[in-house]
């Protein structure tokens, strides 16, 4: 695992260049293929070469951000230092940085895994990049304040909602979800469960391809100062969105809305959640994170980083 100082943050990225995998169908094996013009990377990290696992390795991008907030509140940092030492135990082939990656960085990347305040700024340019990605089918997963920006309908198109940067639209206090979809593989086995964390409202609805936009769990606003006329208005907080996009392709986005208070992503009922939902946003078997395939804290070989 590499280390790369960048300011008061550190990003940890662990790489692999040059393995492209894809799976088309929710519960299919994906092949893995090797991308035209490209050949496999040689330098797998040694435990995930040894380890015994019944479809490729999924290529996972991190984009944190430099933390905000009290302790123990939105903290892109550690999330990027915890996830990624989790997601590499679990098979995957993990790459992150605190800015917009290029072109470059998500070559044969599966998903982009966003925990970044105000995420929904993107240049021109970046926008280009993004919409490339997603045209080849690759997933994303969005948690908490990800999806606000200053163009929340873009941001919407792209997630499924998304909610306006400086509207005040959020309350913190209990959380108590009520799961809408528990046969979904994503929900498998959970139950209405509450915890304390922030919830927005005022959320803007995808104009695109409404009917991709399917609800996982809501929850009514807690009551607080912000929340104003607003408490107890039942809002979707997890969802998964599909939306047509290129050349006979589709792209996935997971977003679960909560995330203010780090803990918990650690919580019995969410993380595994969460790594369902990476999975299905990829396009993987939705259960091909849930096993530990490395020994704990073992190091796979640096690579590519950036800031």
């Amino acid at each position: 695992m590499m280390v790369k100082r960048i300011g008061p943050a550190f990003l940890i990225t662990i790489v692999l260049a040059g393995m492209v995998v894809s799976a088309q169908q929710r519960g299919a094996n994906p092949a893995a293929p090797a991308q035209p013009g490209r050949e496999v990377d040689a330098e797998i990290p040694g435990a995930l070469q040894s380890a015994a696992m019944p479809w490729p390795p999924m290529h996972i991008y991190l984009r944190g951000g430099l933390k905000s907030h009290g302790p123990g509140q939105h903290d892109y940092p550690q999330f990027m230092a915890d996830w990624s030492k989790l997601l590499t135990e679990r098979g995957a082939i993990v790459d992150g940085g605190f800015h917009f990656p290029t072109t470059a960085e998500l070559s044969g990347v599966n998903v982009i895994v966003m925990y970044k305040g105000d995420a929904g700024y993107m240049s021109a340019d970046e926008r280009a990049t993004l919409e490339a990605f997603l045209k080849r089918g690759g997933g994303l997963v969005s948690f908490h304040d990800t999806l606000c920006g200053d163009d929340p309908q873009y941001q919407a198109n792209i997630l499924g909602g998304a909610k306006k940067h400086g509207e005040r639209n959020f309350s913190a206090g209990d959380i108590a979800y009520t799961i809408t979809d528990k046969a979904n593989p994503i929900m498998q086995g959970m139950s209405d469960f509450k915890i304390n964390d922030e919830a927005f409202f005022l959320l803007t609805k995808p104009t695109l391809s409404p009917e991709g936009l399917h609800v996982l769990a809501t929850a009514p606003m807690p009551k607080s100062a912000s929340a104003g006329d607003h408490v107890g208005e039942v809002v979707p907080q997890i969802w998964t969105y599909e939306r047509p996009f290129g050349l006979g392709q589709s792209f996935r986005a997971f977003v679960w809305m909560q995330g203010h208070t780090y803990a918990n992503f650690s919580d019995a009922q969410i993380q595994p959640m969460i790594l369902r939902g990476i999975a299905w946003a990829a396009k993987w078997p939705v259960d091909a994170l849930m096993t530990v395939r490395q020994p704990q804290g073992g190091r796979g070989r640096g690579g590519r980083s950036g800031a």
